[in-house]
């Protein structure tokens, strides 16, 4: 395990003007804007070669290094609490996070979260991201299920991170979504930023810290209208870039919002099939192993609150399309 783990990144046209804090977080080279932050007042962060303050802001071409040196986890919980792994090895984990869970202890959630479930099952997880989120590469939503990865060592953490970053990992979703969709396939490109009155919430925005944010999917099967909604879409979302909410705010954006999304969807607990949290799970990831270069692949059945909505709707499907022959037979639906 290294010392010191150095990221790098250039800055591209599309983020030039960007406050350097902000922009360490957007592009998933720190976890987030706080570390970026406390990396910047202990001069970890250099541009150019020079350090910098947290209202720095970047330049077409600037060269961004960051280190992260090794953080002490004597401050976080370590709880027994299983985990569904579908993959492990001396680098790296694959497993199917439930639910409900918390990916990294934050502000009113110290405890129960993957990251404390991950210190009881391995003394050995990369460091490279903070103290408070050790082997973490991506994340989830609380109440996103599914697929995720999680590094063992600073080296695959390090290499899982960019991979990701130069969307070298394929990861796959299924949505269920209000109304019907017309097209088998689509592309969303429409950059995101934090809502101008709702912090919580992310937005579809050209403004001031706004990313480039970009959605494709694929319709896999459609639902009738009844009397009390106005019919449902089964799709598959495949993420190009990774921001916070992407798909959901996406889909909220193109008037098909995601079926019992508590935050950007229609809050109808019928329209919502009795979801009480969104019907997003990533099911399906693939990749270059980051030490081996092995190609994985994995796929994850939907669970079941997922799967009894998608069977509610069965008689009133108009079919599948090619894509959902493909995709629905290979989970078992």
């Amino acid at each position: 395990m290294s010392d010191i783990g150095l990221l790098t990144h250039t800055v591209r046209g599309d983020e030039v003007g960007s406050r350097i804090d902000i922009l360490l977080s957007e592009v998933e080279l720190v976890p987030s804007r706080a570390i970026a932050q406390k990396l910047i007042e202990k001069n970890c962060v250099r541009v150019n070669g020079s350090t910098v303050t947290k209202r720095h802001r970047v330049r077409s071409g600037d060269h961004i290094t960051v280190e992260i040196p090794p953080m002490e986890r004597s401050g976080l919980a370590v709880e027994a609490i299983p985990l569904d792994i579908r993959f492990e090895d001396d680098d790296m984990i694959v497993l199917s996070k439930a639910a409900g869970m918390v990916v990294h202890p934050s502000q009113g959630h110290w405890s129960g979260t993957l990251v404390n479930a991950l210190l009881a099952h391995s003394d050995d997880l990369g460091t490279l991201a903070g103290e408070e989120r050790p082997g973490i590469v991506h994340r989830l939503d609380k109440d996103t299920s599914g697929l995720m990865l999680v590094a063992k060592s600073d080296t695959a953490q390090a290499a899982l991170s960019e991979m990701i970053k130069q969307r070298l990992v394929d990861r796959r979703y299924l949505a269920l979504v209000h109304g019907p969709i017309v097209p088998d396939a689509g592309l969303i490109d429409a950059p995101l930023g934090r809502h101008p009155k709702d912090r919580q919430r992310q937005a579809v925005t050209d403004g001031t810290g706004s990313r480039q944010a970009v959605t494709s999917f694929r319709v896999l099967e459609r639902f009738e209208a009844s009397h009390l909604d106005d019919g449902y879409t089964l799709i598959e979302c495949k993420l190009q870039t990774g921001r916070t909410h992407q798909i959901r705010v996406h889909a909220a954006y193109i008037r098909h919002p995601v079926v019992g999304d508590q935050l950007y969807g229609r809050k109808r607990l019928r329209e919502d099939l009795g979801l009480m949290r969104q019907f997003l799970h990533s099911y399906a990831i693939a990749f270059e192993h980051p030490v081996t270069s092995e190609h994985l692949a994995f796929t994850d059945p939907l669970p079941p609150d997922l799967a009894e909505a998608v069977q509610r709707l069965a008689d009133r499907s108009r079919g599948r399309t090619a894509a959902g022959d493909e995709v629905l037979t290979g989970i078992g639906l």
